[in-house]
């Protein structure tokens, strides 16, 4: 039992760690964090600075009509029409969160609970397409429902998916009847 004696005693402890040099590593790394962070903010705040000539985005009428179809989903921001990486972000479009839509005969009711509600009119209704993708959300082909509308002399793409992406063809269908049938009697 000797040997393993003495081959246990020649051994070398364990470096310790340098405590200092790695916490330093760790506070390093979260300032550089923390000033990323800071940047994507100040980025966020600018781009809404260069976009303040968008007027306030209208409300819903006291009395929008009967409801002819209704969806919940998620709401992922709009763009500038046809450009779906060029994110609108005054006024909070933006924000992306759960929204519960509502169309009528006077326009569309965008709903969001914790971000700005705002309402579509029909005379602003351009088109409704599937899409794939808006603003840093990709999806399957068909996967979105992209509403195309005017505010403020300016074109606007506003991505939707419903929770039962099923219906996202009825809604592209119901839109563009809608469209189809201002525009015929706005040129009577």
């Amino acid at each position: 039992m000797t040997p393993v004696i003495l081959l246990a005693a020649d051994r070398k402890s364990a470096e310790v760690t340098d405590w200092a040099a790695r916490v330093g590593w760790v506070v390093g790394l979260l300032l550089f964090v923390a000033l990323v962070y800071w940047l994507m903010r100040e980025g966020w705040k600018w781009r809404g600075t260069l976009q303040s000539d968008l007027p306030e985005l209208p409300t819903a009428p006291s009395a929008p009509g009967a409801a002819r179809l209704t969806m919940t989903g998620r709401y992922h921001g709009s763009t500038t029409a046809g450009q779906w990486l060029d994110r609108i972000v005054a006024h909070g479009l933006g924000t992306r969160s759960r929204v519960e839509l509502t169309l009528t005969d006077a326009g569309l009711d965008v709903v969001r609970p914790g971000a700005s509600d705002f309402f579509i009119p029909v005379g602003a209704l351009r088109e409704a397409v599937l899409g794939k993708g808006i603003a840093g959300k990709v999806l399957t082909e068909g996967g979105l429902l992209v509403v195309t509308w005017e505010h403020g002399g300016r074109l606007i793409d506003s991505g939707f998916r419903s929770d039962h992406a099923a219906e996202h063809g009825a809604w592209v269908d119901a839109i563009n009847s809608m469209i189809n049938k201002s525009e015929t009697e706005g040129a009577r």
